[in-house]
């Protein structure tokens, strides 16, 4: 792995969330990994894109255009500014051996489940995590949970995303990940 796409709000949450994106980027520095993410200032977001700066790491962002005027950091590594947010998850999934999912609202939430999606669909075989700080992700791993005792998630599939609150762990667990060949589908009909 080179790169981890960090997923997380432009909102700061609190004090806790705020301290556990510093330690990603801590983190991801000190293992050599680059970070790629929405490349905003604000939030989570340029948290731990300064943490991982600070560190001597390199951050990579990501961002709309239609954002980056107000919003973009401007001392990462590198900007790249795109038309669309579909362009921009595209880029990000391009730049990144990995996902993480921080704290964050319906942007974060969708960005990692669509990498998880594809991952369930064997386009890509790339590790997705949730990094749970303070609980925050408890209640969504409940209604997981629930979906694979539905029938609606195959557990194998549930598995591939992994899950802590410690920033280390979780990048020890992606780094070991492999991903199981499963078909998507937990019945067909004939």
């Amino acid at each position: 792995m080179k790169r981890i796409c960090v997923y997380c709000g432009s909102n700061s949450g609190s004090a806790s969330y705020m301290d556990a994106a510093r330690r990603l980027g801590l983190e991801l520095a000190g293992r050599k990994l680059e970070l790629v993410y929405g490349g905003a200032a604000a939030g989570l977001m340029g948290e731990v894109a300064d943490s991982v700066m600070k560190a001597g790491g390199k951050a990579i962002g990501v961002i709309p255009k239609l954002f980056s005027d107000r919003l973009s950091h401007r001392g990462l590594t590198e900007l790249h500014v795109v038309e669309t947010m579909h362009e921009r998850k595209t880029k990000m999934f391009d730049l990144a051996d990995g996902f993480i999912a921080l704290p964050g609202g319906f942007g974060t939430l969708e960005e990692i489940f669509e990498v998880v999606t594809w991952a369930q669909l064997g386009i890509n075989r790339k590790p997705c995590g949730l990094l749970n700080v303070d609980g925050y992700f408890d209640h969504l791993l409940l209604f997981l949970d629930n979906a694979a005792a539905c029938g609606f998630i195959r557990e194998t599939h549930r598995n591939m995303l992994l899950t802590t609150d410690d920033p280390a762990q979780m990048l020890a667990m992606m780094e070991s990940y492999r991903m199981t060949d499963t078909g998507k589908w937990v019945e067909t009909r004939v």
